[in-house]
């Protein structure tokens, strides 16, 4: 009960979007890292789908950022010990957005080297260029992708919003604390239901 009250809170307390100044940032929904999780995967696909085509009807941009590597790994340092992670998956050099999103002609891919998708890349640049000034962030996982560039966008001002059914962490007792905590007091946490309600 207390649960759903603090849902329905959150989306009463959360600001009227306005299309044009808002992104969808769609954060390492990519074939290698969906492939790590195959248990959860079809689920978490089917709720982003869903909330891309909600964001495509409502005139909200979408943006896909994918973690990827040259041949080698010649970005990975090895002084970076999650880099070195990495690049001992043997992954993200060849995969692809997941084909279950329906990526448009029209919607890019930022390629980032790090777990932050601003770090290196011109996504910010991109968005405030085109005007936006919000971002609904969904990814895999909270505790690299989601919680880096989270960090980052709230430390450049942007209003924003993570759906917690559209975010995955195979630690789920971190993945909880980080929406009650970190995620808490720089986002709008909503779920995907109320996402929807958002961009009805």
């Amino acid at each position: 009960m207390g649960a759903a009250v603090n849902q329905e809170n959150a989306l009463d307390g959360a600001v009227a979007i306005v299309p044009a100044q808002t992104a969808l940032l769609v954060m390492h929904y990519q074939t290698d890292i969906l492939g790590l999780f195959p248990s959860v995967a079809p689920a978490l696909l089917a709720n982003t789908r869903k909330l891309c085509d909600a964001a495509r009807t409502k005139g909200v941009s979408v943006y896909f950022a994918n973690l990827r590597f040259s041949p080698g790994y010649p970005e990975v340092s090895p002084l970076n010990r999650n880099g070195q992670g990495i690049k001992q998956l043997g992954l993200f050099v060849d995969d692809q957005t997941s084909p279950e999103l329906g990526q448009r002609a029209c919607e890019p891919v930022i390629v980032a080297h790090r777990a932050s998708v601003f770090f290196g890349t011109d996504l910010q640049a991109r968005l405030l260029a085109q005007g936006v000034d919000s971002l609904i962030m969904v990814g895999i996982a909270s505790t690299g992708v989601v919680l880096s560039s989270v960090a980052y966008a709230s430390d450049a001002d942007f209003r924003l919003y993570t759906v917690k059914d559209c975010c995955y962490d195979p630690d789920p007792v971190v993945h909880e604390h980080l929406f009650s905590t970190a995620f808490d007091s720089r986002t709008t946490v909503l779920s995907l239901a109320d996402a929807l309600l958002l961009l009805a």
